[in-house]
């Protein structure tokens, strides 16, 4: 997919602009782009009704039922930073953990995390045990750790077999929840393969100690 800066064509540009000014002309266009044929116009259309807080509902899940996986993908990172609630997207947001695109999956798990969607917590712990990609297993971890529900703690901590990016980040998440079992597991982690997983969980014990 062309940047912002680098599509050619002249609706690009005044997509970009769009989400940036008031002007009754430009907000015709954007509508009629939700709609193009050309999923970059699509993406660009998001993006410039997101940054007015102007996506609704059924726009959002037009997006993340989108036939592109880059306008799917392009939803998912959008949403995750919209301060609205809308728990009437929980759903989708769930059903987006099952995307056959592992970006899209990834970009679900983010979504989930930053909203505190639970709704999403037995999927994301789906994800982050039996994905086949280490980055969509990475993003739930994330994501439970964020959520901070106890039903995921178990899923986090053997998360620390995993590859060396998902076990650092198991042990970021295990900074949002407490317990035994959390204790034992990064004691096990101290003695990590990996100098950057063991750094983690030293940080982690500095952040703890009394000031």
């Amino acid at each position: 997919m062309h940047s912002e800066s680098t599509l050619p064509e002249a609706l690009g540009a005044a997509l970009v602009a769009a989400g940036s000014r008031e002007d009754p002309a430009l907000d015709e266009l954007v509508n009629a782009a939700l709609s193009s044929p050309d999923p970059r116009h699509r993406v660009l259309a998001l993006r410039a009704r997101a940054r007015r807080g102007r996506l609704g509902v059924a726009q959002w899940r037009a997006a993340l039922g989108d036939p592109d996986a880059d306008v799917r993908r392009e939803g998912l990172t959008l949403l995750a930073q919209d301060p609205r609630p809308l728990p009437s997207l929980a759903r989708a947001i769930v059903a987006a953990l099952e995307d056959s695109d592992p970006l899209v999956v990834d970009a679900a798990a983010f979504a989930a995390g930053e909203r505190g969607c639970h709704a999403a917590l037995d999927s994301l712990i789906v994800v982050a045990r039996t994905h086949d990609d280490a980055r969509c297993r990475e993003a739930a971890i994330a994501a439970l750790g964020s959520l901070g529900d106890r039903r995921g703690v178990a899923t986090i901590i053997a998360a620390l077999e995993d590859k060396a990016p998902v076990r650092r980040r198991a042990i970021v998440a295990l900074a949002n929840v407490e317990g035994p079992d959390v204790d034992a597991a990064l004691a096990r982690a101290a003695t990590d393969r990996d100098w950057q997983v063991r750094a983690a969980v030293e940080q982690l014990a500095r952040e703890d100690r009394p000031q």
